[in-house]
């Protein structure tokens, strides 16, 4: 009777998880509609915007490039991971601090050692995994996804910014889940600054006759910022997409193997239910034959 009053407790204890793995998948599919829904608006705005930039800033002298355009050599790196705040969301967060580290160990091992390389986390998650292992972090927007605005996203863009113009940072690079569906996220490491327009180049239709006013100096210079901002914010919301995405694929997950462990714990119960059934029905008759005999 013991081992069914533990199996009976068992399976009450997984009703209970799947119960909340079922809710859990519920409010992530209803986030997940208004993140996509954001995300699918975004592209095309983003797309249309680097094609007129692209355009403009191929008619400029290369004497005229932006200032988030100029290289230097890089020896003050900033790496800019953007994970979530809560877990349960399967290898969501894992993948990109491990994209993270591949970029440092990679491209960046050298600044790390001499103690000229900083980690810009977006996100709970990425904030705590840097924070416990002595990286340089720094801790002004790890809270982004409280209440995420595109003016958020702006202030966290614009400080990136403003480091890499001051010469705080010689380059910056951006690590985040870009949305592809709800069960697939691909990860994307991109330098961010500064600017580099060789992968733009081939993509662009160079016959587009754009007629600028002011002046097109007067237009890079004022979209370029506008642009940056914009494709950090870009990436904030294909992590918030692939966050809810994911999340909805691990606690529907996890709901299909509650299902799977309660067939078990029932057969398992089932099983020992007859057994103790069987060994009193044998000590009943056992105990008659004795008394006939008797």
């Amino acid at each position: 009777m013991a081992n069914l009053k533990i199996v009976r407790t068992r399976i009450q204890s997984v009703k209970s998880t799947q119960q909340i793995t079922k809710a859990m998948k519920m409010v992530a599919a209803s986030k997940l509609r208004k993140a996509q829904d954001a995300i699918l608006q975004m592209r095309p705005y983003v797309q249309k915007l680097y094609g007129i930039l692209e355009n403009a800033a191929l008619s400029l002298d290369s004497e005229k490039q932006s200032e988030y355009s100029v290289e230097r050599s890089v020896e003050k790196v900033l790496i800019v991971v953007v994970t979530s705040d809560r877990g349960l969301c399967g290898a969501f967060n894992t993948n990109a601090i491990k994209a993270g580290l591949n970029v440092i160990l990679e491209k960046y091992i050298e600044q790390e050692r001499s103690n000229n390389l900083w980690i810009l986390p977006l996100g709970k998650k990425a904030f705590e995994y840097f924070s416990k292992r002595n990286y340089q972090v720094i801790d002004q927007f790890y809270q982004i996804y409280e209440d995420l605005s595109f003016d958020k996203a702006k202030d966290a863009a614009g400080f990136v910014m403003k480091g890499f113009i001051d010469g705080d940072f010689d380059q910056i690079e951006l690590v985040y889940n870009e949305f592809k569906n709800v069960a697939t996220q691909i990860l994307r490491t991109e330098q961010f600054l500064p600017i580099t327009n060789d992968e733009q180049e081939d993509k662009i239709d160079v016959s587009i006759d754009y007629i600028f006013e002011p002046s097109v100096e007067y237009i890079i210079k004022e979209m370029i910022p506008r642009t940056l901002k914009i494709q950090f914010y870009k990436a904030i919301l294909e992590s918030s997409a692939s966050e809810h995405g994911a999340r909805m694929t691990a606690m529907d997950q996890a709901t299909e193997n509650a299902d799977e462990l309660l067939k078990d714990l029932r057969l398992a119960y089932n099983r020992s239910r007859q057994a103790a059934i069987t060994t009193e029905i044998l000590e009943i008759v056992g105990g008659a034959e004795a008394l006939s005999n008797g």
